[in-house]
């Protein structure tokens, strides 16, 4: 049904669907999972056959099934990772309270996340209405025949359930040997009376004589996280959100859990929220150690801000570029910005250092900023129009890693023309207000004559 469904979207090559499993839960009778095939990227080079749009058209086609859960996903963007590419957050039972209120919870807290609009969907697998029958051994009749309770569980799991035995090698390769009856010798409750236990006197008999089936509903599994009951919840952000968004709706709800439950978040979604604070340290120790470096080549404390104040102007484009592109501000992005800092800073220390030179030279500090951006002026744009053109190719990027070569190049792109074309007129009011403001704290900068002057005779 599923594939029917799904087979007919444009951008679907194939689909293969496989029951009794999933990725997010293990095996399970009532699992499946299934793998769809899109046409190649240079067959879907409009933006309605992308992974995205594509993902949302096969989510709009099976929500009319009503006896399933069916979600759609990409894989992970780092293997290894979580089962799924978006976030993976654990809820966590910290009272061992009974396992039906945990699953009450959890299909209440998934639906609360779905209806966020940072979300685009929020999957919760865990159930407790999966049909199971118990099995009751009545032990006191075991002992009184002479069957340990022992070799009758033995027997149910190597029947029923299965165990690796042993292994043999043949045509040169090595082969595992399990032990389990046929399918069709196991289906049914009353096939327990083809199952045989051997007894202390060495006697066999049937095994339904020691053990009862009594039809139930409970999990398939029951997983644990950090030594509490949980529950795994999987999901995506929605179009225009960051995964970050999503983290932040997840951790907004979450207060409102009762007081006995709590969430923990893990897979790629942990390392995320791990390096998050990391990015702000990184961009406060660049310009710091920028800083020290023009500090030290100005022989100035107050000249370098000229340099540095003039990057702001740059980094608004960047997130403004992004944000028009409806790009995200991810990992990608944040290199573009470390990158676009010293292209940056690089176009400011040609202005200020030659507005520098002409102030020694006997310049006024307005003469000596004019004439620096005018000189100056033609270098900074071959340099940084060169650089934006070179970048093109990865803001227009298409086909695998699209996304991330887009954040670098937009934010980069971006970030560099409007830098350059603000900045230009930006640097030399900043160099005559720290210059001016240097010569006030220290005396006015000597005048160095040119070696061309004729000395007095």
């Amino acid at each position: 049904v599923v594939y029917q469904r799904i087979g007919n979207i444009p951008g679907v090559r194939s689909a293969s669907i496989v029951s009794g499993r999933n990725f997010f839960s293990g095996s399970g009778s009532s699992y499946g999972l299934g793998f769809v095939l899109l046409d190649s990227f240079e067959e879907r080079d409009a933006d309605s056959l992308s992974s995205e749009a594509i993902t949302q058209k096969m989510f709009m086609r099976t929500a009319g099934i009503a006896d399933a859960k069916i979600i759609f996903f990409t894989p992970p963007s780092v293997p290894g990772f979580g089962a799924s590419d978006g976030f993976e957050v654990r809820l966590l039972d910290r009272t061992a309270r009974d396992i039906r209120d945990l699953d009450q919870v959890a299909t209440e807290f998934s639906g609360v996340l779905s209806q966020r609009p940072e979300i685009s969907y929020a999957n919760n697998s865990f159930s407790t209405t999966f049909p199971q029958l118990m099995m009751e051994v009545n032990i006191p009749k075991a002992k009184e025949a002479g069957v340990p309770v022992s070799d009758i569980l033995s027997a149910m799991q190597g029947y029923i359930g299965g165990f690796y035995a042993a292994d043999f090698s043949r045509f040169g390769k090595q082969f595992r040997v399990f032990v389990q009856s046929k399918p069709e010798d196991r289906e049914e409750a009353d096939d327990l009376n083809s199952i045989f236990v051997r007894n202390t006197q060495g006697e066999m008999a049937p095994i339904s004589e020691f053990v009862s089936l009594e039809r139930t509903y409970g999990p398939q599994t029951i997983g644990r996280f950090n030594l509490f009951n949980n529950v795994t919840l999987n999901g995506g952000a929605a179009p225009g959100y960051s995964s970050g968004d999503a983290i932040r709706a997840i951790q907004e709800e979450a207060e409102k859990l009762p007081a006995d439950y709590d969430i923990a978040f893990s897979g790629i979604t942990r390392e995320e929220i791990a390096s998050a604070g990391q990015a702000g340290i990184i961009f406060a120790l660049s310009i710091l150690f920028v800083y020290f470096f023009l500090a030290a080549q100005y022989e100035s404390y107050v000249l370098p801000l000229a340099v540095l104040l003039s990057l702001p102007i740059g980094v608004a484009g960047a997130y403004a570029s992004i944000s028009l592109m409806g790009l995200e501000n991810n990992i990608y992005f944040q290199i573009a910005l470390i990158m676009l800092l010293g292209l940056l800073a690089k176009n400011a220390i040609l202005i200020v250092e030659f507005a520098r030179q002409r102030r020694q030279h006997g310049l006024s500090i307005t003469e000596a900023a004019v004439e620096g951006a005018r000189v100056r002026l033609r270098p900074i744009l071959m340099t940084s129009f060169a650089f934006i053109l070179g970048l093109l190719p990865l803001a227009l990027a298409n086909g695998v890693g699209a996304v991330g070569n887009r954040s670098i190049g937009t934010g980069a792109v971006g970030g560099l023309l409007v830098g350059t074309v603000i900045g230009v007129f930006v640097i030399p009011v900043l160099f005559i207000v720290f210059q001016y403001l240097q010569e006030k704290v220290s005396s006015k900068p000597a005048v160095i004559h040119s070696n061309e002057t004729k000395p007095n005779v």
